[in-house]
């Protein structure tokens, strides 16, 4: 008892979000009326393993989950059933399947990171029967539990040190038994769209015949930043003041009176000194100290 109390403090201790220190940089009501079933959700954390996962991964993108619509746009009964095991949320509710530490597989209203900054991947050009085949995929692996292993093997492969040395590398990501062990958000994600032969960051070389061959990438290395980099990918963004608007938008944002200017850390401050103006094209002073003739003539 004493040792699952010791772990349920410390999981608190690491995925507690402190509030945000600023308003998001994104309109939520218009990205959670456009996203689509299938859709790659980052999200930027706040909390302290979401520190550790960004130190790891050299990225703001912390989290990756699944968009897979609401439970009133699923025909099939038995996917539903299967759905409302896992939560209790109404029908008309935007769902998400994610990863969460200590917790696993599980569904969450989308609505939970509405004060995260976030980030829509579209896959371009995925047919409407493999979008179902990996929302599916993605619903079938609901209660699988979470790897903290994983991520400790995963920063073995993406960390410029290492604790262990290279020749134990063919136990990564498997359990004691040699079996594929359980995954994190951005495998499970993989492993989905991987089930349809749709590519994230897949390897592509040559084979013996000259001819270009592609191989999927391990599923289990993929992070949240793949799917943003992916050319595979469409960046969806919706900006806090919409672009669309007459332009010049950027003209009548609210901003603060000049001079000032945000440090990061919650800092905002005056600057000290004034911008300089810098001239790409500088004349070059022409030198009339030893030269009598000041037009230049000889």
């Amino acid at each position: 008892m004493a040792g699952l109390n010791f772990r349920q403090r410390l999981n608190n201790w690491l995925t507690n979000e402190p509030p945000p220190k600023e308003v998001m940089p994104y309109d939520f009501s218009r990205l959670k009326h456009e996203i689509r079933p299938g859709d790659v959700l980052l999200v930027e954390g706040r909390s302290r393993i979401s520190s550790i996962i960004r130190t790891i991964t050299q990225s703001p993108w912390t989290h990756a989950a699944i968009y897979i619509g609401r439970l009133v746009d699923f025909e099939d009964e038995e996917i539903k059933a299967t759905i409302r095991k896992y939560t209790n949320a109404k029908d008309n509710t935007r769902l998400i399947i994610e990863d969460m530490i200590d917790v696993g597989t599980v569904i969450t209203p989308m609505n939970f990171y509405s004060q995260h900054h976030l980030r829509i991947c579209r896959p371009i050009g995925i047919t409407p029967t493999d979008l179902y085949t990996v929302i599916d995929y993605a619903i079938r692996a609901l209660g699988q539990p979470y790897s903290m292993r994983h991520l400790f093997d995963l920063a073995r492969f993406l960390l410029p040190w290492s604790i262990l040395p290279r020749r134990w590398g063919s136990s990564l990501f498997r359990t004691s038994s040699g079996e594929p062990e359980s995954g994190i958000c951005s495998s499970l994600i993989a492993e989905a769209f991987t089930s349809v032969h749709f590519p994230i960051l897949p390897y592509i070389t040559n084979n013996a015949e000259a001819t270009m061959e592609v191989i999927h990438r391990n599923p289990h290395l993929f992070t949240p930043k793949d799917f943003d980099f992916s050319p595979y990918f469409e960046i969806i963004k919706y900006p806090l003041f919409n672009p669309e608007e007459p332009l010049p938008y950027y003209r009548r944002l609210p901003w603060a009176k000049q001079g000032m200017y945000h440090q990061d850390d919650g800092i905002i401050a005056a600057s000290s000194t004034k911008p300089k103006k810098l001239s790409i094209f500088r004349r070059k002073k022409k030198n009339t100290d030893n030269n009598p003739d000041s037009d230049g003539q000889q």
